[in-house]
């Protein structure tokens, strides 16, 4: 190829602006090349929420967006991924202290299904009767939670810890903590994958019906 040719493939790239949801301002997330607008779809970016605030006692928040729409120069993202650095996870652990840790996957009201990670750091060393019943706590309240909220309403409450401190404020009392955190929290499906899952399930059930001829 000729360098006039190489430079013209470069000329017809084109730079889309990448916007978080709307549930973080729509704030710039940076840019992206491509040839054609639909080579910009399903492209992830990672960032933190350090960056998107100018506050770097969030950097230990890492958020991860994937491009779900694109217009003339912009391209529009969702939230898939929240996580806590490694290195912000391990100075939370002390020798002869409990980590406790849950899994637990909810729907939203709007439809969401959505894996949540909690995590509680004790004072001390728990037995493993405290360490269950933490661990229900947690379950309990992170369902609770997403059985009152919508998407966007439930990664907002983990992102700025309200729902860590509300875990914390309940969990406290079946053992002194000294930290309660989301670890990570996961989009699963979209309400339309979990339509199709449900009407899926279904026609599987019915079709296990025995009927008398």
């Amino acid at each position: 190829m000729s360098e006039r040719s190489v430079s013209r493939t470069k000329q017809e790239k084109r730079w889309y602006t990448v916007l978080a949801p709307e549930m973080f301002d729509r704030t710039e997330l940076g840019e992206t090349p491509a040839d054609e607008a639909e080579q910009v779809y399903d492209r992830t970016i990672d960032t933190t929420l350090g960056d998107l605030t100018n506050n770097a006692s969030e950097n230990n928040i890492k958020l991860t967006f994937r491009i779900t729409d694109v217009g003339s120069d912009s391209a529009y993202t969702e939230f898939v991924e929240h996580s806590l650095t490694r290195d912000y996870l391990r100075s939370l652990v002390r020798r002869g202290a409990s980590k406790i840790e849950a899994y637990v996957t909810v729907l939203t009201t709007d439809d969401y299904r959505v894996q949540i990670q909690p995590v509680a750091f004790t004072t001390k060393s728990a037995d493993a009767s405290q360490e269950q019943a933490i661990r229900e706590q947690m379950v309990e309240m992170v369902e609770s939670a997403a059985a009152d909220r919508t998407f966007e309403e439930l990664v907002d409450s983990i992102v700025h810890g309200r729902l860590s401190s509300a875990i914390y404020g309940e969990a406290k009392t079946i053992y002194p903590l000294r930290r309660v955190e989301v670890q990570k929290t996961t989009l699963v499906a979209h309400p339309e994958e979990v339509a199709e899952e449900e009407a899926t399930s279904v026609d599987l059930d019915e079709s296990d019906v025995e009927t008398d001829d």
